[in-house]
């Protein structure tokens, strides 16, 4: 008995000791739910850090896009472009004697092309013959350099077709494809107006050479009318010019 009670208040010392001492000596308590409580919020906020670092990359990503999209073609053609157009617009402001012009026309059709009448004198006829005759010449051959010049782009459009479609293909965002696509219709439309002017040559050619007959067929019978009146005093070779 006298052990047991010594057993005992060693005991009671020890506890008073763990209670009582110093910070060192007190004893941890473990408690599992709020452990599991700390672990969740844990992770709960590591999926919230997840979640904006996927955000941040989904959007770097949209601005990338976006960035592609707005990027400019590195190729432009504008400065071929331009310089076939002027070339043609040159070969039809060359033209000669009556240009493309209303008041030339006008003028020319009112003088050289009006029909004969008896107030004109022979001299008078023979010099717009000669000026009809004259004028069809020079838009033939007018028609014939509009139609060289024509034919000299093609080698200049067909590279730039060539490099435009490359463009287009390799285009990394909208606008460079947009940009591609603009330019190829611009490339079709410099092609049409020099088809244009290769028309508008020939036809001038042919207009002027049709109203050349027409009007050599009315001086001819005007001057037919006055090689057979008395006293007109026509000779043969104002009869040839005429025809």
């Amino acid at each position: 008995m006298r052990r047991l009670g010594l057993f005992a208040a060693a005991g009671t010392i020890a506890l008073t000791l763990c209670v009582t001492g110093p910070a060192r000596a007190q004893w941890i308590v473990f408690d599992p739910n709020n452990y599991v409580q700390n672990v969740l919020t844990a992770a709960r906020e590591l999926q919230q850090i997840s979640n904006q670092i996927t955000s941040l990359q989904n959007e770097a990503q949209m601005l990338i896009n976006q960035a592609r999209n707005l990027a400019s073609l590195p190729y432009s053609s504008l400065q071929q472009l331009q310089s076939s157009i002027q070339r043609t617009q040159q070969l039809l402001a060359q033209a000669q004697r009556i240009a493309y012009d209303v008041q030339q026309i006008d003028h020319a059709f009112s003088t050289s092309y009006a029909p004969a009448s008896g107030s004109q004198s022979s001299q008078l006829l023979i010099n717009n013959a000669q000026s009809r005759w004259q004028n069809s010449v020079a838009a033939l051959q007018d028609a014939l350099r509009v139609q060289a010049g024509v034919v000299g782009n093609l080698d200049t459009n067909r590279i730039q077709t060539l490099a435009l479609v490359t463009s287009s293909q390799g285009a990394s965002g909208a606008l460079q494809a947009t940009q591609a696509g603009n330019q190829i219709l611009a490339l079709q439309a410099q092609q049409l107006a020099d088809l244009t002017a290769a028309v508008a040559a020939q036809g001038r050619a042919q207009s002027l050479e049709a109203a050349q007959r027409a009007s050599a067929q009315d001086q001819g019978r005007e001057q037919l009318r006055r090689f057979l009146t008395p006293g007109q005093g026509y000779q043969s070779q104002d009869v040839r010019m005429f025809h």
